[in-house]
């Protein structure tokens, strides 16, 4: 007699994913960084002003060019391919 929960598609993925992840496969971890956010007088809505390790947000409010700052841990996203790089076609 079946499982029912233990059978079928679901459980064989999550069998092979339990499996790859024991070898060490799987997706490699992405980088967090931290993100500054807040509100300039170009755009009064918030939004990304820099990395932290390269922007100062105590800097950018105490000079008056930012307000509202936030800083949040973000998964940095990495891009599909170089930019200007086309992928090679097969003929």
């Amino acid at each position: 007699m079946g499982k029912g929960y233990a059978e079928g598609p679901a459980a064989e993925e999550a069998e092979r994913r339990l499996e790859e992840l024991e070898r060490g496969g799987g997706e490699p971890e992405k980088e967090l960084r931290q993100a500054v956010y807040g509100s300039t007088e170009d755009d009064p809505d918030r939004h990304f002003l820099g990395w932290r390790d390269e922007v100062d947000p105590d800097e950018l409010f105490a000079s008056g060019e930012a307000w509202g700052i936030t800083v949040r841990t973000v998964a940095q996203a990495r891009p599909a391919r170089p930019p200007g790089r086309r992928p090679e076609r097969t003929p």
